[in-house]
């Protein structure tokens, strides 16, 4: 499978990346291709690390605005021309989506996914690794808008939620 991850770009904490490095070890091992921003900063670049060491192959898909941070290494780069474009290209290559801990732009990610998957543009899975309770928040808010109509489809046919990597992963493969 193609699993097109969405994540930070900062370097943070321990209690975040050790769940990362385990999906992303699972995800190498499983035979997984990674579709991914491309960079080697934070995060992305250790899921970069992991998959690889893991036997995974590797798809970047990066933006001309941070060419300056491209991961060396994968077995394909695509470069977009903005960001608009680079999400687009990393949902067209994906057979599903897993969502890390991240920042405004994982947020951005992820919420067009789901609105995408909501208008019926694609059914792929959307799994979010909640680290931490990291995004319990979102769950809650999505939680409300289902409970008050704003959702045509049931949360649960829309994201799944993960508390850990081997559970992300397996929703991902679902």
């Amino acid at each position: 499978m193609n699993i097109t991850v969405f994540c930070s770009a900062f370097a943070l904490d321990e209690r975040y990346t050790k769940p990362v490095r385990e999906f992303a070890r699972l995800l190498g091992e499983h035979g997984h291709t990674l579709v991914w921003g491309g960079s080697n900063a934070g995060l992305m670049g250790v899921v970069a690390d992991e998959v690889k060491a893991a036997g995974g192959r590797l798809v970047g898909v990066n933006v001309g605005l941070l060419s300056h941070k491209t991961y060396q290494g994968a077995d394909e780069m695509v470069m977009t021309a903005d960001l608009a474009e680079r999400k687009a290209v990393l949902l067209a290559r994906a057979d599903a989506i897993v969502v890390l801990v991240g920042g405004l732009g994982t947020l951005d990610e992820v919420t067009e996914v789901v609105e995408l998957k909501k208008h019926g543009l694609h059914d792929k899975p959307v799994v979010l690794l909640d680290t931490e309770g990291f995004y319990e928040g979102l769950r809650i808010q999505l939680a409300r808008m289902e409970a008050e109509g704003f959702l045509p489809r049931p949360l649960n046919e829309l994201v799944g939620f993960a508390s850990d990597g081997a559970t992300a992963l397996a929703l991902a493969e679902a």
